[in-house]
């Protein structure tokens, strides 16, 4: 190689560098992913939907399925009814609003059989729903007389949670009651003008979230057996789907209540630290992890608790309650991680089953509740999307 030669390549080599950094300095930035048009976000929507009407009958990828599985009026497939009614709503689909229909006809419009016990309150909102889409007062006058028993025989016992009997159950001393319970009672009081079901709601509420919510962390323990337990890193253990829950119930209670309304002020402050909280627990990939403070690479994905979060923060934009800036991103992130958990024939897999604590997940398991949470993600979502980019 000649002086020339050397020269030059000396001169390539000092310019390289700066060429690079110049580069990258107009490079644009990652590009947050945008909304997906409402009738995609819609027609993702009613493929789950109506994969799992077309398989209400079958458990195959339901490995926890029990007998409280086959039954709609418990939490597990009331949770899907419940979602289901949000998809009426706005597919404007007959055959969904029949489903109700007929759901409720074949089960005399009953509540379930435990007289106390949140998970058997869930399917009021279904009826609630019902009875405003053609069910008519037939919907509504068992829980009355439910209901009415409740506040009759108020139990006063403890939140302490002792397994296996769990006797604390007759109260809302597990943080999945706030989906299941409350929401069922405001929307009661709100449809009949009874103040007596929302009185008794927003008491026990307090009740259970001064128990159980950690205002340090700004998370719910799932019930008292968890306040001292710690993983094998130390670190707390704070339930996705459990947490999903309290959050997915308040997003469904606070729609109930007036403006004026004296107690709106503590479900809207509460509904805004957790928001503010879980958007910081979400990992890279988009899902939230099984339990929320192991937010490792190595964690695996899983859907139940991370379509409560997308629905949530979705609603919570619509509501006018959480800013879009700081929130859009995650519910989008969020709901591009589901899709990729619904399976090709539309089931959506990654399901954690029945529990009450963080678990093992396979892309394989399915649930009522997953599919519901789903569902409500997608409203949700269906609804921000034609709020803002699209018009």
């Amino acid at each position: 190689m000649d002086a020339a030669q050397q020269a030059r390549k000396k001169a390539i080599v000092m310019i390289l560098p700066i060429a690079v950094s110049a580069v990258m300095l107009v490079a644009p930035a990652p590009v947050e992913a945008s909304l997906p048009r409402p009738a995609d976000i819609l027609a993702a929507t009613r493929r789950v939907a109506d994969w799992q009407l077309a398989h209400r009958d079958s458990y195959e990828h339901m490995p926890s399925a029990s007998n409280a599985t086959h039954d709609p009026r418990d939490w597990q497939q009331a949770t899907f009814w419940v979602a289901l009614t949000e998809l009426a709503d706005r597919s404007g689909d007959p055959r969904y609003t029949a489903a109700i229909l007929d759901l409720g006809k074949a089960n005399g419009w009953r509540l379930g059989n435990r007289p106390f016990h949140a998970d058997d309150q869930l399917i009021a909102q279904v009826w609630l729903w019902a009875s405003r889409h053609g069910a008519g007062h037939a919907a509504v006058a068992p829980m009355l007389g439910y209901f009415d028993h409740v506040l009759a025989n108020r139990p006063r016992n403890d939140l302490g949670y002792t397994a296996p009997d769990a006797a604390c159950t007759t109260r809302w001393c597990w943080c999945d009651a706030l989906f299941m319970a409350p929401p069922s009672l405001f929307t009661l009081a709100r449809a009949t003008g009874d103040r007596r079901y929302a009185i008794f709601a927003h008491e026990e509420y307090r009740a259970t979230a001064d128990y159980l919510y950690d205002p340090a962390e700004h998370l719910f323990f799932r019930d008292s057996r968890f306040f001292e337990r710690r993983d094998g890193a130390g670190r707390k253990l704070f339930w996705s789907r459990g947490n999903g829950w309290v959050m997915a119930g308040l997003a469904r209670l606070i729609p109930q209540l007036d403006r004026t309304d004296p107690a709106r002020a503590y479900y809207v402050r509460l509904f805004r630290e957790m928001a503010a909280r879980v958007v910081t627990l979400q990992k890279p990939d988009g899902y939230w992890a099984p339990s929320l403070l192991d937010d490792g690479p190595q964690t695996q994905p899983e859907s139940s608790g991370t379509a409560f979060y997308v629905y949530a923060l979705a609603w919570g934009m619509n509501a006018g309650l959480l800013d879009h800036a700081t929130y859009r991103p995650a519910a989008v992130r969020g709901w591009a991680a589901l899709q990729r958990a619904v399976q090709p024939d539309g089931m959506l897999g990654w399901v954690q089953q029945v529990s009450d604590r963080p678990d093992s997940v396979s892309q394989t398991d399915t649930q009522f509740y997953g599919a519901g949470g789903f569902l409500l993600a997608g409203s949700a979502m269906y609804d921000l999307s034609r709020r803002t980019t699209h018009r």
